[in-house]
């Protein structure tokens, strides 16, 4: 038997929901009953969802789409939205493209926060919910500045959890090992098959299994966990 949430009667937003990971949060929220808006610099069409786009990189952009939520409570925020760019030595990196992954993974990640969070604090409780990366705890040779934006988004969830914790707020990340989407894909074959053979369980992560922890954590169920890393890295994780 599967396992069923109730999110009717609340709203949530996924950031990167066009596709892959978020494309599957979103859709099991919706699947749950929740109100989902998706923002995503091309946004991609969900029946049911709001589609926005929204550079999260900008401010304004950001702004705007808060706007369009008129006064909704948002119960549900995932900082969904990366950008792994270019799997090559960190010398080799053109100074343009880390600033780039630095900006979308970490940086947007703190705008979207930033301008959501109010929104929470007013009524007193929500889940955030931040998508770290495996790189962001161990450091991936050929992935330096990803892995650097990682540990940033791993820190900020810490640190924001203890600032909320006098309210119904609760801040968690997840950290996946490789998932089988098409940002992974793109580093071409011999890249994806160096990471399935480093899987214990030799394979790449399906985004359902992602988007599955993602709606636990948002539910009452997990209402003790705040602060918390979850691996999903098929048991690659050392620690």
């Amino acid at each position: 038997m599967g396992v069923t949430y109730d999110f009717s009667g609340r709203s949530a937003i996924v950031t990167g929901g066009a596709r892959g990971i978020g494309r599957s949060i979103a859709s099991l929220l919706l699947e749950s009953g929740a109100d989902v808006w998706l923002w995503d610099i091309d946004p991609v069409e969900l029946a049911g969802a709001h589609s926005v786009a929204v550079d999260i990189t900008k401010r304004d952009e950001v702004a705007r789409a808060v706007a369009l939520l008129a006064g909704k409570t948002v119960d549900i925020l995932v900082n969904d939205a990366g950008y792994l760019g270019s799997y090559r030595p960190f010398e080799q990196f053109d100074p343009a493209e880390w600033l780039r992954i630095v900006q979308v993974n970490l940086l947007g990640m703190l705008e979207v926060t930033h301008q959501v969070l109010p929104i929470m604090r007013r009524v007193g409780r929500g889940r955030i919910v931040n998508m770290g990366s495996l790189a962001g705890k161990e450091g991936l040779p050929s992935l330096a500045a990803y892995s650097a934006a990682s540990a940033g988004v791993i820190a900020f969830t810490k640190a924001l959890s203890r600032e909320v914790n006098d309210s119904d707020i609760r801040v968690n990340c997840i950290a996946p090992g490789p998932i089988d989407t098409r940002m992974i894909r793109d580093l071409g074959n011999e890249a994806v098959d160096a990471m399935i053979s480093a899987s214990p369980l030799k394979r790449l992560g399906d985004p359902k299994e992602v988007a599955a922890l993602v709606v636990w954590l948002c539910s009452d169920a997990s209402a003790f966990n705040t602060g918390a890393v979850f691996d999903m890295s098929g048991g690659r994780a050392r620690y």
